[in-house]
C-alpha cells in the first residue's frame, strides 16, 4: 500500500468530484452522514480525500472514480 499522504479535499474538490456547484457541495458536506472534516476553522473546512471518496462510492456510485 502506498504511504503517500494525500492533500485534504475542500468543497471545491467535492463539487468537482460530484459535478455540482460549490454551494451544493457545501450543503452536502453538512449532511449528518457526510465525513467529519479533518480541518475546521471559522472560514475553512477540509476532509480526508479517502473519506470523501468512500462516501461518494456509497452514496453517489455513479460519481465514484474508477
Amino acid at each position: 500500500m502506498d504511504d503517500v499522504e494525500r492533500e485534504p479535499w475542500t468543497t471545491k474538490d467535492i463539487a468537482t468530484a460530484l459535478g455540482v456547484s460549490q454551494e451544493r457541495a457545501r450543503v452536502i458536506s453538512h449532511r449528518d452522514d457526510f465525513p467529519t472534516p479533518i480541518i475546521k476553522s471559522s472560514r475553512f473546512r477540509a476532509w480526508s480525500a479517502d473519506d470523501v471518496e468512500a462516501w461518494i462510492a456509497e452514496h453517489r456510485p455513479d460519481r465514484a472514480s474508477e
